[in-house]
């Protein structure tokens, strides 16, 4: 990471020469209630590479408190995501498996007369909180005895008590300018079976409580989060205290990394799948993890592009064409070159010999040498682009045209002749004839053309389908997570967001396998789906086009 552009790597720093910590231990901790976006990534990037700098090591451990969101489904999901990376933690561990020892805590705050049971509803609750401007107001159970608290909470953990019908607040300061230090809930009751502990419990810690007990089970020294929890701050460090955990951790906020014409809100994401808005949680168009690797994404480019963005405490949007940017530069020494027909033309090149092929010799990647060459056949009959031809083209259009000449890719010069048109006046074929002199790598200089086409032999060549995206959503500001869900967010939905084509492919291409990756002459950086290719066709994810104007 930047030295200049990581302020969190200066405190760590700072700690160890100072003597504060003799050690850096971090950790992952996502909630498995949906599936990590490219935000989590810059979490992850931080929290790995910072511990690898140092030294230390980090944790994945999942937050899973709420039963009723989370899946195994989701736990899955993560663990691969971190892996494909390429991060591997230290040790796994779940919120669930200090349940026992945060119910212990949990009496002992009680026992401190830290802690009470309060009948108030989840409504009454809020209302008695108070807002900025004005302090709350005690709830009428927060004097209870500490033998009744005791006695109250351990029938909440029997189950005695419905959903909602009771709760275990912490008693701080109900005056508190803070409101996160205003009498916070730290259990529920929620009858659920929880994907790791079953029917076990039916009381469940709070995020805010079980976190920094969590971190300081495991001896994590630099608690790394999102500007969010900030206020929550203060909170953290009275768990700990409070707690009377042996380690104490240290609470450190860096900002979110949003995205242009992206939704970072799992709500909102969650609401894209289950609405059939996209093709499921890895749909190429979200900024999903596994979105993303299906599409095409590498893991080097999106770790390079994290580390651009930088850390800093501001909230702050960037371009998502500079997540293209990175793809481009890890894609292009890497990627084999060949050619694709995403909307074909016939051509039949008439004075070619009838049953004649030839193989031409084209490099794999002519930026990297090292990766060889390949062979394309030529013959009579080849595809071009529909829109490589123009019957009647404005001035300085340098393709295809009745008279005009241009240069097919790694092999000859072609002239338009004839037109042949179906009977609703579409042009369905072209008449052409080629210079044979002209052969690519003979030098040739007789003469020069403007227009250079790519194109596919018509004998040789696999159908295949190719998958063209555009931004999801319209709007270019990013939807925050605290913005309710309503009609008004689908409607930034681009309907265009999704353009599938058929086309061909030159036949070197038939054992190209899922998440293969390629620069299509002309079109852009192209991944094989693996979701939808089959034996009988290909089909690709444009990754991202060429060029772009963006420029770090």
């Amino acid at each position: 990471m930047e030295e200049n552009s990581n302020f969190i790597k200066t405190i760590i720093k700072e700690d160890l020469e100072s003597g504060k910590r003799d050690k850096v231990v971090t950790r992952f901790p996502p909630e498995p209630n949906g599936y990590l976006h490219i935000g989590h990534a810059k979490s992850i990037v931080i929290n790995f590479d910072l511990a690898d700098e140092f030294g230390g090591k980090t944790n994945l451990r999942f937050d899973d408190t709420n039963p009723l969101k989370e899946d195994q489904e989701f736990v899955d999901a993560i663990k691969e995501d971190v892996e494909w990376l390429g991060y591997e933690w230290e040790g796994l561990f779940f919120a669930s498996d200090y349940f026992d020892e945060m119910y212990d805590r949990a009496v002992l705050l009680i026992k401190k007369g830290l802690a009470y049971v309060d009948d108030l509803s989840a409504d009454e609750i809020r209302e008695y909180r108070g807002t900025l401007s004005e302090p709350g107001k005690e709830s009428p159970y927060r004097n209870r005895s500490v033998e009744e608290n005791l006695e109250l909470f351990e029938k909440m953990k029997n189950g005695e008590f419905a959903n909602g019908e009771k709760v275990l607040r912490a008693k701080i300061d109900m005056s508190s300018p803070n409101i996160n230090l205003r009498d916070p809930v730290i259990y529920r009751i929620s009858h659920a079976t929880h994907h790791n502990t079953g029917d076990k419990w039916c009381i469940y810690p709070m995020y805010a409580f079980a976190h920094p007990i969590e971190d300081a089970l495991e001896g994590v020294t630099h608690s790394l989060c999102t500007t969010e929890f900030e206020d929550q701050r203060p909170l953290y460090d009275w768990v700990v205290r409070e707690c009377e955990m042996e380690a104490t951790p240290q609470q450190i906020e860096f900002g979110r990394l949003n995205l242009t014409n992206t939704v970072m809100s799992k709500r909102k994401l969650k609401q894209l799948v289950e609405e059939k808005y996209v093709d499921g949680w890895d749909d190429p168009r979200l900024p999903t993890i596994s979105g993303l690797r299906r599409r095409g994404f590498t893991p080097e480019a999106i770790r390079e592009f994290v580390k651009a963005a930088g850390v800093s405490k501001g909230y702050s949007t960037v371009d998502a064409q500079m997540l293209e940017h990175f793809v481009r530069e890890d894609l292009k020494l890497k990627a084999p070159r060949t050619m694709g027909v995403l909307r074909p033309l016939k051509i039949v090149i008439t004075n070619y010999p009838e049953g004649e092929v030839e193989w031409l010799d084209a490099d794999i990647n002519p930026e990297n040498p090292e990766m060889g060459t390949r062979k394309i056949p030529f013959s009579r009959e080849i595809y071009v682009e529909q829109d490589d031809f123009m019957e009647n083209p404005p001035a300085k259009y340098f393709r295809l045209f009745p008279g005009n000449e241009v240069r097919l890719k790694h092999a000859y010069f072609i002239k338009c002749n004839d037109v042949v048109k179906d009977e609703n006046g579409e042009v369905v074929e072209l008449h052409c004839t080629y210079d044979v002199e002209t052969k690519s790598g003979s030098g040739f200089t007789g003469r020069k053309v403007k227009g250079t086409l790519h194109w596919v032999d018509a004998t040789h060549a696999l159908p295949a389908e190719f998958r063209l995206y555009e931004p999801l959503i319209l709007d270019n500001e990013e939807v925050n997570e605290e913005e309710t869900v309503s009609k008004s967010f689908l409607d930034q939905v681009n309907e265009k967001s999704l353009e599938i084509v058929n086309g061909y492919i030159e036949p070197n291409m038939k054992d190209a396998k899922p998440q293969d990756k390629f620069q299509f002459f002309r079109h852009g950086y192209f991944n094989v789906d693996p979701k939808h290719t089959t034996e009988d066709k290909k089909v690709f994810n444009r990754i991202v086009s060429l060029k772009s104007s963006f420029k770090l």
